[in-house]
């Protein structure tokens, strides 16, 4: 029965993880076994390979089945959707979100004379529209691919003896999501380094009339150094994929990097001076009391936001201990691979 083992195996690779996860793979299990029994009575012998086999492939492909035994998407499949998530709330809760809540807000704020009403209501029908468009845009991608990889999963022919062996522990990091990783971390490491030349990237219209202040100055080359360390990281999980230890120990370096660098940022903004906190941004033109108010908008929204990260990432540094906790232990019980830990 190990090459039923090995399917239920694949099929669990595709489907969503949920509460019937198990009991769904144990109903197929069932299935798959009391059809071999059956034919084994039948024949009076018991199967071999090729025979069990046929019996697999006629079921069908585990990527196909899993979308049969998953929850029914109209649009996306159970395949792709922890992607489709993934991406939806990157683009709109840490791309789009903050652009508009910390850039067009202050921006229409600026400009609306006065009518805090009418600049409330100008920023959130366009972090709506924003938004709306968006997610449309994204889920039609992803339906296309949705459709395109369903037709090719339908028409392709698969051998079930080319189903990968039993795994003992749980899965390596997956290659797909380093190398995303790394995409993400060239072009953030790309965006902080032309940042000081360009500074609309990041404050967009109101870097007309705001400039970073001088807190910035002595975090910039840390900040630097903390995106080429993420990238070294990927590299090294991506070059050595059989050191299972590196991706843990990774995470939890990066975490305890990012929280002590958001609590020197911190600390810095609340070296008082004449009982205020340091600014983030300052007006360009200091003389301007609009655009001093919008600067302390501006501020303040910074600020909730590097002590909400700085709360995050301590919360992402206990998670990153058990991980590792669980890690180690699993090696000490004998659960883990037997090979040695190599040097880095």
């Amino acid at each position: 029965m190990e090459l039923v083992d090995r399917y239920l195996q694949a099929v669990r690779f595709w489907l969503p993880r949920s509460s019937r996860q198990e009991d769904l793979l144990a109903e197929l299990g069932e299935d798959l076994r009391s059809q071999i029994e059956e034919k084994e009575t039948e024949l009076g012998r018991a199967l071999d390979q090729a025979e069990v086999s046929a019996i697999l492939k006629k079921c069908g492909a585990p990527m196909v089945v899993a979308g049969s035994l998953g929850p029914k998407r109209h649009l996306i499949g159970p395949a792709i959707y922890p992607i489709y998530i993934f991406v939806l709330k990157m683009v709109l809760l840490w791309i789009q979100l903050p652009i508009f809540l910390f850039i067009v807000g202050p921006y229409n704020v600026a400009n609306s004379a006065g009518d805090w009403g009418t600049a409330l209501a100008n920023t959130i029908g366009e972090i709506w529209s924003g938004m709306f468009i968006a997610a449309g845009i994204i889920t039609i991608i992803f339906a296309i691919v949705e459709r395109t990889q369903a037709h090719a999963a339908v028409a392709c022919k698969w051998d079930p003896s080319t189903l990968p062996p039993l795994r003992k522990t749980p899965r390596k990091t997956s290659m797909a999501t380093t190398v995303c990783q790394l995409i993400f971390g060239v072009l953030g490491l790309i965006w902080l380094l032309v940042l000081p030349q360009y500074p609309v990237l990041i404050l967009g219209p109101a870097a007309a009339f705001l400039k970073a202040a001088p807190i910035w100055h002595p975090f910039y080359v840390p900040l630097v150094a903390l995106a080429v360390l993420a990238l070294v990281r990927g590299g090294i999980t991506l070059a050595r994929p059989e050191w299972e230890w590196f991706p843990p120990v990774g995470e939890l370096v990066q975490a305890v990097c990012t929280l002590i660098l958001l609590s020197f940022i911190l600390s810095a903004a609340g070296q008082m001076t004449g009982g205020e906190w340091r600014p983030f941004v300052v007006a360009v033109e200091a003389n301007s009391v609009q655009y001093i108010k919008v600067a302390a908008i501006v501020n303040v929204s910074i600020l909730i936001s590097l002590i909400c990260a700085w709360v995050g990432m301590g919360v992402a540094l206990l998670v990153h201990l058990w991980q590792l906790f669980r890690y180690l232990r699993r090696r000490r019980t004998g659960t883990g691979h037997a090979e040695p830990v190599q040097a880095a």
